[in-house]
């Protein structure tokens, strides 16, 4: 979980478009007003290989998903373009809004999981950490980004990891030993 803090607060004194990212967020009041569950920033803002149009994905650790679904109805509903919808990911129940915040588009995500071994965070972990690796990596990334390509399927390609990119990055990151505590 301190990776994620960590990225966060780095976007304080980032690039512009992160430390106005970071001043959204933190006027939005996400990680107060849900602190409960654990909420972290994920996705490619934090990392810098954001491109225009970049939302702010923010995952939580939820247990009670009605309970969850009514608080996110009552602090955010008001927001431009909300919308909210339970659907099932990976064989577990998920609750996404979706809102326009000072220009951001914001994805609140909550499953019945530890956020460190979510998806989202251990696909950042891994890109954080191959960005790291390789000074190059970051400029391809964001070309392919720029050319339509999601996040996850701009590294696979970078990479050559065929099949599921979503799967296939996290098995990357456990067989190069980036990550191991998945379920």
């Amino acid at each position: 979980m301190l990776i994620g803090y960590n990225l966060f607060k780095r976007m304080e004194t980032g690039n512009e478009i992160q430390q106005t990212a970071y001043k959204a967020v933190n006027e939005l009041g996400t990680f107060n007003e849900l602190s409960m569950y654990n909420p972290v920033l994920c996705g490619t803002l934090p990392i810098g290989i954001d491109v225009e149009g970049s939302d702010l994905d923010v995952i939580m650790e939820v247990q009670e998903l009605n309970d969850f679904k009514d608080r996110l109805q009552s602090l955010y509903s008001s927001k431009e373009s909300f919308k909210i919808n339970t659907t099932t990911i990976r064989n577990k129940e998920v609750i996404k809004a979706n809102f326009i915040f000072n220009n951001f588009e914001f994805e609140l995500f909550g499953q019945d999981q530890p956020v460190h071994k979510q998806h989202a965070y251990l696909h950042m972990v891994i890109e954080l950490e191959l960005l790291q690796q390789d000074s190059k990596l970051r400029k391809n990334v964001v070309k392919l980004k720029q050319q339509g390509y999601k996040t996850e399927p701009a590294f696979c390609t970078i990479l050559g990891i065929t099949g599921d990119p979503y799967a296939g990055l996290i098995q990357f990151g456990v067989e190069k030993g980036i990550i191991t505590d998945v379920l």
